[in-house]
């Protein structure tokens, strides 16, 4: 039986990615410091300084009011 993959809340992806976007430290040590993998690191890294806070807020509850607006139209 294959082991759920983890879920990380919004909180820790971006504390994650502020860490990374100081560069005090490369990605692989902050990788192995919170244990992930560093791909995701760099992700959070890029979409933080592109899309700023609303990066990793929660995709679930934004579904639902885009789908609520359109039934209300």
């Amino acid at each position: 039986m294959t082991p759920q993959r983890r879920q990380h809340r919004a909180e820790f992806k971006a504390k994650v990615a502020l860490e990374a976007s100081r560069g005090e430290r490369t990605s692989n040590e902050l990788a192995a410091e919170y244990g992930v993998h560093p791909v995701p690191i760099t992700h959070g890294k890029k979409g933080l300084l592109a899309e700023g806070p609303t990066r990793f807020s929660s995709r679930r509850g934004a579904k639902s009011q885009e789908e609520d607006a359109l039934k209300a139209a």
